[in-house]
């Protein structure tokens, strides 16, 4: 008698959560070489990845790294791009290709040029807590239009960062 009264009735449930990816933020110390002089250049990093696949997601970073001299020359990029992950167990091995500027403040301070620079990285997050990751990450710079056929410097850098994903995503 009820399914004559209601014949639009369903067995299906809605969802009454999603995801759409993973979000992690971080901080790092990054020590570089400049590629224009023979010194080690040291300073900051932020990044942010998000992860919208089990493998593939996006990363967003700034890093400043100044001269150890007192001369106010200083590297400061903005990228953004793609990066590719696996996870195995604690460890997360990851690739990343990315494009960005960077503001180049020459010595003394005189002159600050901006240009347009492709990255390419590799690097780990290793999972050290349900939230907390801690990173190591190699990264090659080319900065197209710098005199001389360019700059290429390398960054090495070490992070640590929160991780927003529940315990069951990309295990």
């Amino acid at each position: 008698m009820l399914l004559r009264v209601c014949p639009t009735l369903h067995a299906q449930a809605m969802p009454t959560a999603s995801r759409v990816g993973d979000l992690q933020i971080g901080v790092g110390y990054t020590r570089a070489k400049p590629d224009y002089s023979p010194k080690t250049f040291t300073g900051l990093a932020a990044y942010a990845d998000f992860d919208f696949l089990p493998h593939l997601g996006v990363e967003a970073e700034i890093h400043k790294v100044n001269t150890p001299d007192n001369d106010k020359s200083y590297q400061m990029t903005y990228e953004v791009g793609a990066r590719y992950f696996r996870t195995y167990g604690r460890v997360v091995p990851y690739a990343k290709a990315m494009i960005g500027r960077g503001d180049f403040n020459y010595p003394g301070g005189l002159t600050n040029l901006s240009y347009t620079l492709y990255a390419a990285g590799v690097g780990a997050d290793f999972k050290v807590a349900d939230r907390l990751r801690v990173r190591a990450e190699y990264e090659v710079q080319s900065w197209s239009g710098f005199s001389n056929g360019g700059l290429k410097p390398q960054l090495l850098t070490f992070g640590v960062a929160y991780h927003f994903a529940d315990k069951t995503r990309y295990k």
